[in-house]
């Protein structure tokens, strides 16, 4: 049976998720009354504000009704998972807004880049409030470092996919295997997080540990590659426009780059420790 529970709303984490929806909210209206941008970092804006604001709706509802009690997956690694994706999210927006799109007399992006900042500062809030737990007590995957950078690792590639052009992979069957390693990784990391949120790893046929490891060094290997390929191929013949201005195709050529030099130091970092847990597990 559904009952409430008030505290829900009046602790220092509730209060914090409320006034997340609000400022979520409030940033999507006053980027939408501007008018609609074909941008895909407009598109990536309005997607995390509009995003988070339902998500931590949805968990305000969940836990207000006790409904969160009989889910039959890890709530708290869930919740706590998703103040730190929502922190990253908000980063990328706070800084992305208003380096593309907001100018000296735009007052209402001035305002939803500020806005935007202080949903950051709630969701850091939200995450500092979250992992602050009794010593001893357990936490669930996402919340220890590997699932951080495992969700730090699908919100690069997030990024990435966002800055693909049909156009310009298709012209070398390398650029399409950078594409292919970008895609197969995303699908496996949220297929980890997807297990560990359902706890699920214990009815797995061999150790689910072992399977991280091989998938980082595989996807660490993959990401080498890539991170050679694509800007080799990538700039191949071709130089920065004089008309490009913000957002255009070469400027996404060097977002890709970036951003898969970045995945690839953390996949390396995420084999890394994911081997040091296993050897002291075995050592001990």
């Amino acid at each position: 049976m559904v009952s409430v529970d008030f505290r829900v709303l009046t602790q220092p984490v509730g209060i914090m998720r409320l006034m997340a929806t609000i400022t979520t909210c409030l940033c999507f209206v006053l980027v939408a009354t501007v008018g609609h941008n074909g941008s895909p970092y407009w598109a990536w804006c309005m997607f995390t504000w509009s995003f988070c604001f339902f998500f931590t709706l949805l968990i305000l509802i969940l836990e207000f009704t006790t409904v969160s009690r009989k889910l039959p997956f890890a709530w708290d690694d869930f919740t706590a998972a998703f103040a730190m994706l929502a922190c990253l999210l908000c980063l990328s927006t706070s800084i992305m807004y208003p380096t593309f799109f907001t100018c000296m007399n735009c007052h209402r992006q001035i305002g939803a880049s500020v806005v935007s900042w202080v949903c950051l500062g709630i969701y850091v809030g939200e995450v500092v409030f979250t992992r602050l737990r009794p010593r001893g007590e357990i936490i669930g995957f996402l919340s220890t470092l590997p699932g951080i950078m495992k969700m730090l690792e699908t919100f690069l590639a997030c990024l990435i996919f966002m800055s693909l052009e049909t156009g310009r992979y298709t012209i070398y069957s390398e650029l399409q295997w950078c594409v292919a390693v970008y895609s197969l990784c995303f699908i496996f990391a949220i297929l980890i997080i997807l297990l560990t949120l359902g706890q699920l790893t214990t009815r797995l046929p061999f150790p689910f540990e072992i399977l991280v490891i091989v998938y980082n060094i595989l996807a660490a290997v993959m990401y080498a590659t890539a991170m050679v390929m694509w800007p080799l191929y990538g700039f191949k013949n071709v130089k920065r426009p004089g008309d490009c201005g913000h957002l255009c195709w070469w400027d996404k050529l060097v977002m890709v780059t970036v951003m898969t030099i970045f995945n690839f130091l953390v996949y390396t970092v995420d084999s890394g420790y994911s081997i040091y847990l296993v050897s002291i597990q075995n050592t001990q």
